[in-house]
């Protein structure tokens, strides 16, 4: 199923105050019937199998860490109950009311993680989940940016799927945040090189969203909050494990042709994460093996990070975390979403950043990174 060509697809659009907006991380929810209907039947029991597994060992992690999920529910945002979470048309109404030009976007569904345990048919189930992707996205593919997830678990089956999802089209790929998750090396280690390769050769980006951690288990049975509260924010910290594995490992000095983005990990810490990082060389004299420059360099030469709304790193950390390394979005539509008063936010958030960082960050950097 290959995207339109996009450009001739829409006309751009613009905010009340004539800007271009884009969201560097939004959210679409598809169903494992709609997967399945893109999956030959004979593939179809190994599917049922592995997604049941999952689905029955994630809903008792939940239960022993007494998450409420009543609790959840009724602080769920409005926008979850709006069609345009899983249809295309009406997701760019959503949009059009909201000002924002592009989103990008990606599945509330983590088939990484179960697909993996597919007794047989485990291509096959990637090709299919990506294939419900695009057919979002053919909803006008200029704006809607979907990333298609790549599995780890078997490299010439990773790189056969970059490989065809960049031939249809692709603007964005997403792997796991921590490999070790799903029984996997971090990636530092030499098998992924050929990945690597292959993905650098096709020039996408590569995103990380943070989500669900299952290292944090622990400390989710621990959290005595209905709403997870100690847990949560650990998430996004954790990231900092992940920043070192790619940084400190090497992957970055041996494939600088990588552009990494993490999304959600917020934006204050970092400065902090750079600072430290950096100090363990500048004042402290170590020398870390595997790189040959700042680690913080890396950083801000690879790696770009998604926010949404954090007024105080926003004003006086940007050019620590650095402008050309920060995407504003919307995180349509979960919580903490922007939606439907991203202007009114933006206004807000950006009053006192001038316009050419202020339009790097809500529009030029991602419009650069995805090749908009």
């Amino acid at each position: 199923m290959n995207p339109p060509t996009a450009l001739t697809e829409s006309a751009i659009v613009l905010d009340r105050n004539g800007e271009r907006v884009i969201s560097a991380d939004s959210h679409v929810a598809i169903t494992q019937d709609q997967i399945k209907a893109k999956l030959a039947t004979r593939w179809h029991a190994a599917y049922d199998e592995a997604q049941q597994a999952f689905a029955a060992a994630m809903a008792a992690n939940m239960a022993q860490a007494k998450v409420n999920m009543d609790a959840m529910t009724r602080n769920q945002h409005a926008a979850f109950s709006r069609a345009g979470y899983g249809d295309g048309p009406s997701r760019l109404a959503d949009m059009d009311l909201d000002g924002i030009d592009v989103e990008v976007i990606y599945s509330e569904v983590s088939a990484f993680r179960y697909i993996r345990n597919m007794r047989e048919g485990i291509a096959e189930a990637t090709r299919a989940f990506n294939d419900v992707l695009t057919e979002f996205a053919s909803a006008d593919p200029r704006r809607l940016i979907v990333n298609y997830q790549i599995p780890i678990n078997d490299i010439p089956t990773a790189i056969a799927e970059v490989q065809r999802v960049a031939a249809d089209g692709a603007k964005a790929l997403q792997i796991p945040v921590f490999p070790t998750e799903i029984g996997q090396p971090d990636y530092y280690d030499e098998r992924y090189a050929p990945l690597w390769d292959a993905i650098g050769e096709v020039g996408l980006p590569l995103a990380c969203h943070i989500g669900v951690n299952t290292n944090l288990d622990d400390l989710t049975r621990r959290d005595p909050t209905a709403y997870k509260g100690v847990m949560v924010p650990m998430a996004a910290l954790s990231t900092a494990e992940a920043f070192g594995m790619w940084i400190l490992g090497g992957v970055l000095e041996r494939h600088p042709e990588l552009q990494l983005v993490f999304v959600e990990p917020g934006l204050g810490w970092i400065a902090w994460y750079l600072d430290v990082i950096d100090d363990m060389v500048l004042r402290q004299g170590y020398s870390f093996e595997h790189i040959s420059e700042l680690p913080s360099t890396y950083f801000h030469r690879n790696i770009a990070v998604t926010f949404i709304d954090e007024p105080d790193a926003l004003t006086l950390l940007r050019h620590k975390v650095g402008v050309d390394n920060m995407l504003w979005s919307t995180d349509f539509p979960h919580p903490v979403t922007s939606w439907p008063d991203s202007q009114d936010l933006i206004e807000r958030a950006f009053a006192d950043i001038p316009a050419d960082e202020k339009r790097k960050i809500i529009c030029d950097n991602a419009a650069r990174i995805w090749r908009l």
